[in-house]
């Protein structure tokens, strides 16, 4: 399994994730709020299969 979220786009699906989540335990979104967990994981593995099946890889090649 080879990285293919960068380092930007890492940061932005952790912090979406964890707002998401944040919204949902508080009660102020509805049960979809959970779904933020996908891009907490994927942000915090830094390997998302959407990417992998299209193709897309946002690591800066070394």
């Amino acid at each position: 399994m080879k990285s293919n979220v960068g380092g930007i786009d890492r940061i932005l699906r952790i912090t979406a994730g964890l707002v998401l989540i944040g919204l949902a335990a508080t009660g102020t979104v509805g049960w979809w709020g959970w779904l933020g967990v996908v891009p907490l994981a994927t942000g915090l593995v830094g390997w998302c299969p959407p990417y992998a099946l299209l193709g897309f890889n946002t690591c800066k090649m070394k």
